[in-house]
């Protein structure tokens, strides 16, 4: 009988290994550059990176990702998030961290993220809370998982799925649907599901930062953002920090300088023309704010990052072997 046990470990193990094995030939195709590669589904991007990247300034809009082959580790506040082939992140809203990335020419940094379909989540949230069967936990902004074997096979089913014009078209949206699924009853689904209906004081602040990260280039106060939100400014700094790990006042600066970062990268934006488009109507002060923030003036940060922040077209696909 243990030698029968020990088999179908094995076996299982092998198949895992399998999985992984092809999810990871798939983005080698699919993202065969460095940086962000846009698939053939709007809302999902292929991730790579050939080099270790320490102490990076990201923001991250409401996601799933799945990094298939490295490691990287997202640091908010005093917690630690790691995500690799065994775990995998969600953020219920956009937030600003900073993350590592371990990666080399050899074994390149491999992933997928999936924007959050409000649409999706909402019409999935229902039908769960419906079925009586999945409750609420305390929501959480940001969260790491373990990756399980049906979440693995249908992120498979996807990169496949998007291997293919028609099939990116026809198929694709419906897989998407079940990773948002499978990550709702995941381990921690709970807390996900909480997030992302917007109940309470946390789902107050969601919106306000939605709001922020939608409209981050006007004239943003944070007395009105409060007011929308029902609640005091005393109240609103502390429910607001609670989740974001900084003040109303810094979040909007850093998503400003987020987006302007991206601006330089992706559209080839001067720092002058980048900053007037985020809101800044100092230049001067938009490169101080920038260097302080960033550690680099924006033309060194734009050659330093180019690589690792660029968006690319989806790939040519005619004549790729797809793993099956």
């Amino acid at each position: 009988m243990p030698t029968r046990i020990t088999e179908v470990v094995n076996m299982i193990l092998k198949s895992d290994s399998m999985v992984y094995s092809n999810i990871a030939e798939c983005l080698y195709q699919l993202a065969p550059h460095e940086g962000y590669t846009q698939s053939l589904l709007d809302g999902v991007r292929f991730m790579r990176s050939n080099r270790p990247l320490k102490n990076t300034s990201v923001l991250y809009e409401p996601s799933i990702v799945i990094i298939c082959q490295g490691r990287k580790r997202g640091y908010l506040g005093d917690e630690v998030y790691i995500y690799d082939a065994q775990r995998y992140l969600v953020l219920s809203v956009p937030l600003p961290f900073t993350s590592e990335t371990e990666a080399s020419p050899d074994k390149p940094m491999l992933g997928i993220a999936i924007r959050l379909d409000a649409v999706v989540i909402a019409e999935l949230v229902t039908m769960l809370e419906a079925s009586g069967e999945y409750g609420f936990e305390a929501p959480r902004g940001m969260l790491s998982s373990p990756l399980e074997e049906p979440l693995a096979d249908a992120t498979l089913r996807l990169l496949r799925a998007l291997s293919s014009p028609t099939d990116a078209h026809i198929l694709a949206p419906f897989i998407v649907r079940e990773i948002c699924y499978r990550v709702l009853t995941g381990e921690q689904g709970g807390s996900v599901r909480t997030a992302l209906s917007h109940y309470g004081q946390f789902g107050k602040i969601a919106k306000a930062l939605n709001r922020i990260h939608a409209n981050y280039a006007d004239a943003l106060e944070v007395g009105s953002l409060a007011s929308e939100a029902g609640m005091s400014a005393p109240a609103f700094h502390v429910h607001f920090k609670a989740i974001t790990q900084t003040s109303p006042i810094q979040y909007i600066k850093s998503t400003r300088l987020h987006h302007a970062r991206l601006l330089m990268i992706r559209d080839g934006l001067t720092a002058a023309a980048a900053a007037s488009r985020v809101g800044y109507e100092s230049p001067s002060q938009f490169s101080r704010e920038f260097k302080r923030f960033f550690g680099r003036p924006p033309a060194e940060e734009v050659r330093t990052m180019k690589a690792s922040l660029d968006l690319l077209p989806p790939t040519h696909l005619v004549d790729i072997a797809v793993p099956h």
